[in-house]
């Protein structure tokens, strides 16, 4: 332990330009977030966004990102409660109320398990503050699909200059929350992305800022490398349970959590999962492990924190953001073509000739470390800088494709009814 708090680099104090909220958060993008309930009101929601954003309706108000539609497979033909429930519900509203979300509106289809007035119930929606950002429909109520289309296109159109009033100031770099993601890794992840970000998550955690590390059946049987550093015996113990309740679920399916490497994984070079694993904890740097939270939980602790959420980047990355995350790094080998919102993800290619194939998606090529002899060191720190760039507004490669909208995937978990 003495030597991950050794670790933890003394930096001067940073800011970037980004967007203060009234409940004292701080965000990096300033969406109008439309969230559907259940699946019934997907369609309804997706519809909206897109005739929104072919009128030009949103040209006059450059201090809004977009009209974002979170939809999904799920709300209904599920159980009233336990933990797939908790989860769809935390998914829902941490990316209601994500730092860059300027105003959200969740629209149901009204008759589905997954109800607006109890969500609201479970997170205390009674502040006014809170209230002033959240608003809410139903299709049985609006009347019909086509109702609903207008009814949530005129209430975004009413929201509209309230939002664009929330422009750019400077923000304290220490508040931000980096999600740190990894996929289609390669035999380089391991040696060039994975620990040139785990510099980067050092100097976070030396501004205040906060790193999240997750995909715990990827972290399997590196799990004693990111123990070793808790900062106390109950959150060591919290990381254990989850690793026990994942060899429970995985067996329960008869799976098991020793066959990850993919087939591109291994064409890429790798050949047991014990590799993959050394290479996804080496994204988390040398800090101390300050606090472990269960998928889409809300992340308030500074410093380097855990995750438990699946390996599947667009399910993981959704808890993530859900959690609060900012932003996502996402380190490849064989190339990925993920993007998210609201948060933007950064993509990191491990090699020279995956960025120089997919040079509109890499936004960061850490090649050079093996090609000419860049240092892990400043190759984090260059990362480093993206962040801050990124944070007060420079678009990444998935951010200007339009990415984001279809990689919002909540975990799933219980039978389906």
């Amino acid at each position: 332990m003495e030597l991950a708090k050794a670790a933890i680099p003394q930096l001067e104090a940073r800011e970037f330009m980004g967007f203060r909220r009234a409940n004292g958060q701080f965000g990096t993008r300033n969406y109008i977030a439309l969230c559907a309930t259940v699946n019934c009101s997907a369609t309804v929601i997706r519809k909206a966004a897109h005739e929104l954003e072919v009128s030009g309706a949103l040209e006059p108000y450059a201090n809004v990102d977009g009209v974002v539609a979170f939809a999904h497979g799920t709300g209904c033909g599920m159980n009233n409660q336990g933990t797939g429930f908790e989860i769809l519900q935390r998914v829902l509203w941490g990316h209601a109320t994500h730092p860059n979300v300027g105003a959200a509106i969740f629209v149901g289809l009204g008759c589905e398990v997954m109800q607006i007035a109890r969500m609201k119930d479970v997170f205390d929606a009674s502040n006014g503050a809170l209230m002033e950002h959240f608003h809410h429909l139903t299709i049985q109520e609006t009347g019909g699909t086509r109702a609903t289309i207008d009814a949530i296109k005129a209430k975004v159109l009413e929201l509209l200059p309230e939002v664009n009033k929330n422009g750019r100031e400077p923000c304290p770099a220490s508040e931000l929350k980096i999600a740190l993601q990894c996929g289609g890794s390669d035999g380089f992840s391991g040696i060039t992305a994975n620990p040139a970000l785990g510099v980067t998550s050092d100097l976070l955690v030396g501004l205040g800022a906060t790193s999240i590390l997750s995909e715990t059946p990827e972290i399997y049987g590196a799990e004693q490398l990111l123990l070793r550093r808790a900062e106390s015996k109950d959150i060591a113990d919290k990381l254990i349970n989850q690793i026990k309740w994942w060899e429970a679920y995985v067996a329960m399916h008869k799976g098991s959590l020793d066959n990850n490497p993919s087939p591109g994984n291994k064409a890429g070079g790798l050949t047991t999962i014990l590799e993959k694993s050394l290479g996804a904890v080496a994204k988390a740097g040398a800090s101390p492990l300050t606090a472990v939270y269960d998928y889409a939980e809300t992340v308030t602790a500074h410093g380097f924190v855990y995750m438990d959420t699946p390996g599947y980047d667009p399910v993981c990355a959704t808890g993530q953001i859900a959690g609060g995350a900012h932003m996502v790094v996402f380190t490849t080998g064989r190339g990925s073509a993920f993007g998210s919102k609201p948060a933007p993800t950064i993509k990191v290619a491990t090699n020279d000739v995956l960025f120089a194939a997919m040079p509109d998606d890499m936004d960061v090529n850490c090649g050079d470390i093996l090609s000419q002899g860049v240092s892990l060191e400043d190759k984090g720190a260059e990362m480093l800088e993206m962040i801050l760039a990124v944070a007060s507004g420079q678009k990444t490669k998935s951010e200007e494709l339009g990415l984001g909208d279809n990689e919002f995937v909540p975990w799933q978990v219980g039978a389906v009814m």
